[in-house]
């Protein structure tokens, strides 16, 4: 790719700013990331579902101020960290929507790490994920560092560097318009 592209993060979180910025650079030579706060609508710790609608409200929500303040965006990306139950087991993940100017919606999801129970019901119970973490690591605000997949990865992996994984693997329809955006092929 070889445009400039500005990027609207649904998100004031220095993590996920950071995130976006670095897997837009893999595809674009100059990127500008500006982080918004934008809504989810879905609890403060989605489950299954609700995590990709947290993301996708997330950047339709960028969508609507960059056409009212006439940003000049090109992208507009929502990441929800939420929880999923798979094979009797319970995940935590990021949820990726990224929206193009013309209203196209893509999706990608971060790798998924297992989750001890004893979290887990905790979260079930309405806490997010970020306090709960605090909680047990007796720190303060680690979602905007480490994050759960740090302190569980023994710092091997950051959060940041799980929802590169997920914003890259968003943009892929969005890279190959051709293929998911038209019936004639």
């Amino acid at each position: 790719m070889s445009q400039n592209v500005k990027v609207l993060c649904g998100s004031t979180n220095p993590v996920k700013i950071a995130a976006v910025k670095e897997a837009f650079e893999k595809y674009f030579p100059a990127v500008e990331v500006q982080g918004i706060k934008a809504p989810s609508g879905v609890p403060e710790q989605p489950v299954g579902k609700e995590t990709f609608t947290g993301a996708r409200n997330r950047a339709f929500h960028l969508l609507e101020i960059n056409k009212e303040k006439n940003l000049g965006a090109d992208f507009f990306v929502g990441i929800e960290g939420g929880i999923s139950n798979e094979y009797g087991f319970w995940f935590a993940f990021g949820g990726v929507c990224i929206v193009d100017k013309e209203g196209r919606e893509a999706y990608g999801t971060s790798p998924q790490f297992q989750l001890p129970q004893s979290i887990v019901n905790k979260l079930l119970a309405g806490i997010e994920l970020g306090e709960v973490m605090d909680e047990l690591q007796n720190e303060k605000n680690t979602k905007q560092r480490h994050g759960a997949v740090g302190y569980f990865s023994k710092d091997v992996i950051n959060r940041r560097q799980l929802y590169v994984t997920g914003v890259l693997m968003a943009i892929i329809p969005l890279l190959n318009k051709d293929l998911f955006f038209n019936d004639d092929y």
